[in-house]
């Protein structure tokens, strides 16, 4: 164990540097900000020497699935109400994404933890759907299904259903026989056929779970995400158990290995390899890992974890080192995922990521937009391009209406959007938790309506009335101030603000996160302009 001591103690020896911000002034009247051309997407993991600062995604990029092909990486999350759905990213050194495009036109119903793989020279996305009250194929039971494609960037056929109901999180192997196999929820395994694309026989218990202490504080036991690798003789199955929110100590990285896809499977004898002990760690609730051999034979887990006090991030992608013991056992090596880490390929890259601002030129649907929850006929009304994006208007409110949201990954920023409301209805600008819980403003054209904790306020605030309004919505780490302008250039802040800590898992027991939103309820549309997004950190 000595050169595992070594390799730890020279990752800790790497310093960081802390982040700052700087808020808007606190007064009635503001001028408008100066966008210029600072940072417009998510946190910069790679800090350009040498070294990078978890997370690798910022934002709500939950349950990751890497895929190794080559000297490329891919990865793609769970993307829930999202259409398109199943954003895959490209790397070439694990801290460095750049987005390829959406795989998953649009989900069949909620889309959980995926299993992006590839076989035969062909690439699977192995989906569990669960029911959605938009869906018509998936009512009531998580089922799993599959898309494929022979390239990467796709065409992504439409889902197939694999005919499994009742699990989720599937993970593909191929066994020692040859046959190819999902492992499931609840230590379950289901043989498939071998073009990966229906079913064998029904699944079968193949696994029973790590047991923690009964006295450590998590949400659930909750044996999920089982993630497999061949490496030499043995299989290795990586679990996530403790429950993917709810105490900060709850979720952790499990291992187990086998000579067979069939067991019997030894548990590691360290485990957990990962786990939140203590809510005075940077990273939360950490776990559902995916192993993967990372640039120069360093080998890695990338998984997710709630950021210490903004649990309305989401479960940010996460980034660690670990090594092979000498008896074959994987050991983490990140400790204090607050410090900075070695590059993997021990170079800083060109970090991408993606623009947040959008002047609505062309369609960015899938990969800087999504729509919530909506059926594929009304997704198909969404125009956008010319410099402008059109929400058709639905429902009573935000609650209801049409959503259209983008993912964030900073403590603090601000966004702007010039809204021009036509027909009957309504239409603005939102931080969007999911439709029960949400803030923000919209004009009717005669009035302006505020909404907090997924309501509409008492307070009425006294906006002009006009059927064209530039919105503001400035989100300070947690504070939420509104301001309004006829111009775009004088500025009436909104005479509330909020503080948002509560907008999170833990309160609505929903897995998301509180991110931009622009909206359209009624009978008529929003016309969106010159969406505006600044990082104040």
């Amino acid at each position: 164990m000595a050169d595992l001591d070594l390799d730890r103690r020279s990752l800790f020896a790497l310093g960081s540097a802390a982040l700052a911000g700087s808020a808007l002034p606190a007064r009635a009247s503001v001028a408008a900000p100066h966008w210029g051309r600072g940072i417009e997407g998510q946190r910069r993991a790679d800090l350009g020497n040498g070294t990078f600062r978890n997370p690798v995604l910022a934002g709500d990029y939950p349950d990751p699935s890497v895929l190794k092909d080559g000297d490329d990486y891919y990865l793609t999350h769970s993307s829930f109400d999202a259409a398109p759905g199943l954003l895959i990213w490209h790397s070439r050194d694990l801290v460095n994404w750049v987005p390829v495009g959406p795989a998953l036109a649009h989900p069949a119903a909620i889309g959980f933890a995926v299993d992006l793989v590839k076989h035969g020279g062909r690439y699977f996305i192995y989906i569990p759907f669960i029911p959605a009250p938009w869906s018509d194929k998936v009512k009531d039971a998580p089922q799993i299904w599959v898309i494929h494609a022979d390239n990467i960037a796709g065409p992504w056929s439409e889902p197939v259903d694999l005919g499994i109901s009742g699990f989720i999180d599937p993970g593909h192997v191929v066994g020692e026989d040859g046959k190819r196999y999902l492992f499931l929820s609840g230590g379950m395994r289901v043989e498939l056929a071998s073009d990966g694309l229906s079913a064998v026989g029904q699944p079968v218990h193949a696994f029973d779970g790590w047991k923690y202490p009964d006295d450590w504080v998590t949400e659930a036991y909750a044996l999920e995400g089982p993630k497999l690798m061949r490496r030499g003789a043995w299989f290795y199955l990586v679990t996530a158990v403790g429950g993917t929110s709810g105490p900060p100590t709850g979720h952790m990285v499990t291992v187990a290995r086998s000579r067979s896809v069939h067991g019997p499977w030894e548990h590691c004898p360290h485990n957990p390899i990962i786990r939140t002990r203590d809510a005075s760690e940077a990273w939360w609730s950490r776990g559902h890992a995916t192993a993967v051999e990372g640039p120069g034979g360093q080998w890695y887990f990338v998984y997710h974890g709630y950021e210490n006090g903004y649990r309305t991030l989401g479960r940010q992608t996460l980034l660690e080192p670990f090594a092979w013991t000498a008896d074959g056992w994987p050991r983490a090596l990140g400790g204090d995922l607050s410090r900075a880490l070695p590059m993997p390929n021990g170079k800083s890259g060109q970090p991408h990521g993606i623009a947040r601002s959008d002047a609505f030129a062309s369609s960015s649907l899938g990969t800087r937009w999504t729509a919530y929850g909506v059926s594929p006929g009304e997704a198909a009304r969404i125009a956008m391009g010319g410099g402008r994006l059109v929400l058709p208007g639905k429902g009573a409110g935000p609650g209801d209406g049409t959503v259209l949201t983008q993912m964030v990954g900073d403590r603090a920023y601000e966004i702007s959007v010039s809204v021009e409301l036509e027909g009957e209805g309504e239409a603005g600008l939102l931080l969007f938790y999911n439709r029960r819980l949400f803030l923000g403003m919209g004009i009717t054209g005669s009035a302006m309506t505020s909404y907090r904790g997924g309501s509409p306020m008492y307070f009425r605030e006294p906006a002009p009335a006009s059927r064209t309004m530039h919105l503001r919505i400035v989100n300070e780490r947690q504070i939420v101030t509104f301001y309004y302008s006829l111009d775009g250039e004088s500025w009436t802040r909104h005479a509330v603000r909020s503080e948002v800590s509560g907008y999170n898992a833990n309160t609505m027991d929903d897995l998301a996160s509180l991110r931009p939103a622009l909206y359209a309820s009624g009978n008529g549309q929003g016309v969106f302009r010159e969406f505006r997004y600044r990082a104040l950190d």
